[in-house]
């Protein structure tokens, strides 16, 4: 650890032990005691008393939140839902405050330049490209809310809080293969899209999928590049299928997430409920709630069968950032894409492993101070970021 950051992590600890600290310095301390953790320098026989007892004290107030929240009459599974990332986005709000503290603190002209330096970057939001099947393109973003289009007995409607609705006033048969529409985010965008069957989308950055105006026929096929979330209406008579690369997912009506980003290893489909039968060139599988399936890109299509943390494989969903045990290039990945940034690599970045959650909607310059707590070190030039090795 930086020497001044040490010495000023010890000055706040010894005004708690005395009772005048302030609140901004006891949120700072409620903050790192779970990192500092992992450095044996701060803690020394003189603090060491005061160091357990913040600990507990702590413990006791996130004690009390959760149970507070246990409180409300919320269904069971939504309840944890609730609970796991309410108390997240507290903790990492005390994050993002405690760097914001230090920073001004230790050398507010240092914090100036790290400003300048991330000028103009920002954490993602609802952006997208909607493209019509005469190829008219509608950039959602700017889009006011209200109809935005009409095709075949078929109305576009963007709504208040920015989601896509499609409403199927009649349906021509056979003119809805005619009739394909497509949703593309970006790098640093992400959309909500009701399907015309009810079916509800969320496109995570540098996503994209194709749809058409009208599900007709034995079958509602929609193909899907980068990562979403699907709650698929029921319909026994048409089965729900999504196609991307190297995979089909074939559902009646279930909620599921599916990663299939071109620049990662491997594909995975992940169940929260119901049931999905993934087919690949290789063969079919059916998972059952909390399974993933996973298909190596480099591969033959070989699907293999595992148990995951779906909270995790969602939390991107529900604005959070969730790693266990990623290394630098993965977190990385994530990032570069809600941030709208290019990524480059000094030689010799360390090996380490990322365990933790951070808000999608803090600053990149607060992500970085994050995760340079791990031997890592961040410079930008423009758009592009170079990871280097802190050592």
């Amino acid at each position: 650890m930086d020497p001044a950051d040490k010495q000023y992590f010890i000055k706040i600890l010894t005004k708690y032990r005395l009772g005048n600290a302030t609140n901004e310095e006891v949120k700072f301390l409620e903050t790192y005691y779970n990192v500092f953790d992992l450095s044996d320098d701060l803690i020394t026989s003189e603090n060491e008393g005061d160091y357990i007892h913040l600990k507990d004290a702590i413990k006791d107030v996130v004690d009390q939140r959760i149970r507070d929240y246990q409180k409300q009459s919320i269904a069971p599974r939504m309840k944890y839902l609730w609970v796991k990332y309410a108390a997240a986005a507290l903790i990492l709000f005390f994050i993002s405050f405690g760097i914001y503290f230090l920073i001004n603190t230790n050398n507010v002209k240092n914090n100036n330049v790290v400003v300048n330096a991330y000028k103009g970057i920002v954490p993602g939001g609802n952006k997208a490209l909607l493209t019509l099947s005469n190829g008219t393109k509608i950039l959602l973003d700017d889009a006011l809310k209200g109809e935005i289009a009409r095709q075949a007995g078929v109305i576009i409607t963007k709504m208040a809080d920015g989601q896509l609705v499609y409403k199927v006033l009649s349906v021509q048969t056979g003119q809805h293969q005619l009739f394909q529409n497509s949703i593309a985010t970006p790098k640093g965008g992400q959309y909500k899209v009701i399907l015309p069957d009810g079916t509800n989308v969320w496109l995570n950055a540098s996503s994209s999928i194709t749809y058409p105006t009208v599900f007709t026929g034995n079958e509602r096929m929609v193909t899907l590049t980068g990562e979403a979330y699907f709650e698929v209406v029921k319909n026994k008579q048409m089965p729900f299928r999504v196609k991307s690369a190297m995979q089909t997912i074939e559902v009646l009506g279930t909620h599921f997430n599916i990663n299939a980003y071109d620049d990662e290893a491997v594909m995975g489909t992940t169940l929260l409920e119901g049931s999905v039968k993934v087919t690949s060139p290789s063969g079919t599988v059916t998972i059952a709630p909390g399974e993933q399936a996973v298909i190596n890109r480099d591969g033959d299509g070989t699907i293999i069968k595992r148990q995951v943390d779906i909270d995790q494989e969602v939390a991107w969903k529900n604005g959070i950032f969730s790693f266990n045990g990623e290394d630098i290039r993965s977190v990385m990945r994530q990032v570069s894409r809600w941030y709208n940034i290019d990524v480059v690599y000094d030689k010799d970045i360390p090996h380490e492993k990322y365990f933790g959650e951070i808000s999608r909607s803090s600053s990149l310059g607060d992500v970085f101070k994050i995760l340079e707590l791990n031997n890592v070190k961040f410079s930008i030039e423009g758009k592009t970021v170079t990871v280097s090795n802190k050592k």
